[in-house]
């Protein structure tokens, strides 16, 4: 009844589907999981919104050379009008896009860009949580052989150290400006003890300021400049990292401030499948599975 088994693509629906008509100027090509883990290629066209006309490929697995031979089945004709894609920092999307997009500016994502750098942040605040943890089981091990009941150190705020660097979690992923009043007072406590946290939290801020700020890729290429070099001068390991991985994708990144272009319909369009995905309790059928997507969205 569906019309799934006079479906064209079928014979192939597992490994690849394909729809060439659906290429648009402006697409995103990103990763996602459909079942157990299993990851797929999707390429998708921002003019469809999340609607149909949006899905352009779903190709089975991420390796470069596979995914590359199924789009060159789309013409080399369509393939060059494409002239901006989206993409993140993985090496294989960089090569497929290259490779089969060659007259697209390539724009990587800024927020993974900045996802980065928030790695980073949290990475010292677990360490510091580490050494809380340690330094609090010590000292319950020290009270019980002298005899003594243990009674932690309660901060300004009411937390101890090892609840102050749990609970700041989430405070360090926003802007100053929209923390609740609680909060104010568990960063200002934070910040305190940890300057090292302060002074990552303020990198962070910085790049993200960089990239909503900014409208002049002249003046963000500057600002990024100068971004690297407070990175270098803190001497925080993880940031200097992150920070060799900017710029061997420096150009790419500066792209974002010609249309200020993100990946956030292919993240978008990621979630609409893994929600499709959990009212069907799983994919048992991938065929069927993807045969439906098709028909939603392509």
């Amino acid at each position: 009844m569906s019309g799934f088994h006079a479906w064209e693509q079928k014979p192939h629906a597992k490994n690849w589907i394909l729809f060439p008509d659906n290429l648009g100027p402006r697409l995103s090509i990103d990763e996602t999981a459909l079942s157990n883990g299993e990851l797929y290629t999707v390429v998708t066209n921002k003019a469809g919104k999340g609607r149909k006309g949006t899905l352009v490929a779903i190709i089975e697995g991420t390796e470069a050379e596979k995914v590359i031979n199924i789009l060159d089945k789309i013409s080399e004709e369509k393939r060059k009008s494409v002239e901006e894609i989206t993409l993140d920092m993985a090496g294989s999307m960089r090569k497929i896009v290259r490779n089969c997009f060659p007259g697209a500016n390539r724009v990587i994502d800024r927020f993974h860009v900045q996802k980065l750098a928030y790695d980073a942040l949290q990475e010292m605040r677990i360490a510091h949580r580490w050494d809380a943890i340690n330094e609090e089981t010590n000292a319950i091990e020290n009270a019980k052989a002298d005899g003594k009941k243990y009674v932690p150190e309660t901060l300004s705020n009411g937390d101890t150290k090892k609840q102050l660097l749990a609970r700041s979690r989430y405070l360090l992923f926003k802007s100053g400006d929209k923390w609740t009043d609680k909060q104010k007072k568990r960063a200002k406590v934070l910040f305190v003890l940890y300057p090292d946290i302060k002074q990552a939290y303020s990198l962070t801020h910085s790049l993200r300021m960089i990239f909503s700020k900014n409208t002049d890729k002249g003046v963000a290429y500057t600002k990024m400049a100068k971004w690297f070099n407070d990175v270098t001068d803190s001497g925080f390991k993880s940031f200097n990292t992150i920070s060799a991985t900017f710029y061997s994708h420096y150009p790419e990144i500066l792209n974002f401030f010609d249309n200020r272009s993100t990946n956030a319909s292919a993240e978008s369009f990621n979630a609409k499948i893994k929600a499709f995905r959990a009212t069907q309790r799983g994919v048992v059928d991938v065929e069927f599975f993807l045969f439906r997507v098709a028909k939603i969205y392509a």
